[in-house]
């Protein structure tokens, strides 16, 4: 592993898991009325994209273990500039449905020796 992909992957672990913290117990309906909370969430993926897209040019073999990177990366994109066409129902569902096994193939990186 590249040096710097270890603080790379240390930071996409962190953001998603202040994801997960963040939303743990809320629904969809929280997220859209909480200003605060979509904001921050917003935030730590752009984080998490922008690590995981910087992993990929510092040590492509690596990131290429993490599934969807190019979605992650893409995701990012979007948020940072697109932020306008943010649609809260595929933020909320990239949560419930990706950010999960995100976290343990980060979790499964870090712990590699």
């Amino acid at each position: 592993m590249h040096p710097d992909a270890e603080k790379l992957l240390w930071d996409a672990q962190q953001a998603a898991d202040r994801v997960a913290r963040f939303t743990k117990g809320r629904t969809l309906a929280d997220y859209e009325a909480d200003d605060f909370l979509r904001s921050a969430v917003e935030r730590q993926f752009e984080i998490v994209g922008e690590a995981l897209n910087r992993l990929s040019r510092v040590d492509p073999a690596t990131a290429s273990t993490i599934a969807d990177l190019p979605r992650v990366v893409a995701f990012r994109n979007v948020l940072a500039h697109g932020y306008a066409s943010v649609d809260n129902r595929i933020v909320w569902g990239v949560i419930e449905g990706s950010l999960d096994s995100l976290r343990a193939a980060l979790d499964r990186l870090l712990a590699q020796p």
